[in-house]
């Protein structure tokens, strides 16, 4: 797994803020670990017999989008030890990997390409060390090509491809996502609760509670506290919680950052036109690293949730599937106390939320470095109480099979069997009479048969049976690539090897 490089603090020293699905379990997780945790909403506050400091964050916990994973975020030196405690909390298959373009970092980036209502910005910068700038943390942009989407309402001037822009990030994407980072042509500098944006002027605050509102913007005349000229204070409406220690230190890292991205962005330059110098990386005051929860990772994450309050077998799973799953679940566990010994209900949960036979399933290819790759659609031909799901695939007639080396042609199809929870799942590939040409197994993470999807980690190493019986091990070079690599940690990589060489002898 993947780390960023930087020191990280004592977690004593850290105070977390976390939102999401995820948020009692790793609530109960940071505590055990050592950490704060702050900004609790009033169900975690009742939920925990724990005072919550009323205190700004160091380090901000979402649960992403698609309620996959997380997404850590916050002072360069904290981020780590969140990341930290977390893998080494959590099952084998949870995957951290660092953000390239984490909230609040700043690019010289080109515009190559306009689309309706904005333009794709190349952030892509060299190799490690270039263009990194002392402004509170070390880049972490050398190991992943990038580009950022600039709508055209966040850009001052007219946009045109070739143009040479300096932008900011704000707000990132998950490396599996198929989502570039949102950008802005303002520059802002985030210190939690409090944000300072050049060019503005004033004190304004981010909430629909007016009262609230007035009374902050009035606190704000007694800290003492001024920031640079020409940058204008906006407060998170989380501000209006919090005391004025708590408003002053927000306040003080804003301004810090504020401080040291004037410093570099006036040595920089303005930057508004077209020319041919590469993107460059110019500050980055914070950073952000993104963890993958696997299967296991998820029921680990119930255990810590146990330890709370109610909690059903497989509660993150379900969740994790589908977003309507959440309130069933939550409705089992004000009805009644599962069992957290008993199996996870599979066949229940696909029988209301599916996937059902005849359905159409993406299928969706997880690799160590966070990259995911859907091998397409099939059909669902059979789903058995089990957790077996068959589904079934058109090939089209060009190339041949990875590892069988037979060509592909029209009227092949594609058989494949998942297992909720297994470490591998075969594909048998059939030309149009339905004679085998072969089968690949893949070896990969426990699989997860979501309602639409099923999705795991691929782990490089599989084994293949060909047409005439003959057996083979195959890319065992790439899994020790990546375990070299740290994409693969060794009890993952120790794992993957195990499977293959079962599954070697079994067939």
């Amino acid at each position: 797994m993947s780390g960023d490089g930087n020191d990280s603090l004592d977690c004593d020293d850290v105070n977390v803020r976390i939102r999401g699905v995820y948020t009692t379990a790793l609530t109960q997780l940071f505590l055990d670990s050592g950490f704060d945790v702050v900004g609790v909403s009033g169900a975690i506050d009742r939920r925990f017999d724990e005072k919550f400091p009323a205190a700004g964050h160091d380090v901000a916990v979402e649960t992403t989008d698609d309620r996959q994973g997380v997404g850590v975020e916050g002072d360069p030196e904290a981020v780590p030890a969140v990341r930290d405690s977390l893998v080494n909390a959590l099952g084998r298959d949870t995957f951290a990997w660092p953000d390239p373009t984490p909230r609040g970092s700043v690019f010289r980036g080109r515009v190559t390409e306009t689309l309706g209502g904005g333009a794709v910005v190349d952030l892509t910068v060299g190799s490690a060390g270039e263009g990194d700038a002392d402004t509170g943390g070390p880049m972490t942009t050398d190991h992943l090509a990038s580009e950022g989407y600039l709508p055209f309402d966040n850009a001052d001037e007219h946009v045109s491809v070739g143009d040479e822009l300096r932008v900011q990030v704000t707000s990132s994407s998950p490396p599996w996502a198929n989502r570039r980072p949102e950008l802005d042509t303002t520059i802002r500098a985030y210190g939690g609760v409090a944000v300072l944006e050049r060019g503005r002027e004033g004190t304004t605050v981010d909430t629909y509670d007016d009262r609230a509102a007035r009374e902050l913007a009035g606190m704000t005349d007694l800290l003492g506290l001024e920031p640079p000229d020409g940058w204008g204070l906006k407060w998170t409406h989380a501000a209006t919680d919090l005391e004025m220690n708590a408003l002053s230190s927000g306040l003080e890292i804003a301004i810090e950052r504020a401080d040291a991205l004037e410093q570099t962005l006036s040595g920089a330059g303005e930057t508004n036109q077209t020319g041919s110098a590469r993107p460059e990386a110019l500050a980055s005051p914070g950073a952000g690293t993104w963890l993958w929860f696997g299967r296991e990772s998820r029921f680990a994450l119930d255990a810590r949730r146990r330890d709370v309050t109610t909690t059903m077998p497989g509660h993150h799973r379900i969740k994790a599937g589908a977003e309507p799953a959440g309130s069933g679940v939550d409705f089992v566990e004000a009805l009644c106390e599962p069992d957290g010994d008993d199996e996870f209900p599979f066949e229940t949960v696909t029988a209301q939320f599916g996937p059902h036979e005849d359905e159409e399933i993406r299928i969706e290819h997880g690799k160590p470095d966070g990259r995911l790759i859907t091998l397409g659609a099939g059909t669902v031909t059979e789903l058995e109480p089990d957790g077996t799901l068959t589904v079934e695939r058109p090939m089209t007639g060009r190339g041949s099979y990875d590892g069988l080396g037979v060509a592909r042609e029209e009227g092949d199809v594609a058989v494949t069997k998942f297992r909720e929870g297994r470490w591998w799942y075969p594909t048998t590939y059939r030309d149009e009479s339905g004679t085998p040409k072969g089968t690949y197994v893949n070896v990969c993470t426990p699989v997860e048969i979501f309602p639409e999807t099923i999705r795991y980690v691929d782990l490089h190493v599989d084994v293949v049976r060909h047409g005439d019986g003959t057996v083979e091990r195959v890319d065992d070079d790439e899994l020790d690539a990546a375990e070299a690599a740290g994409n693969v940690p060794a009890d993952l990589a120790q794992k993957a090897r195990a499977v293959a060489s079962a599954l070697e002898n079994a067939l």
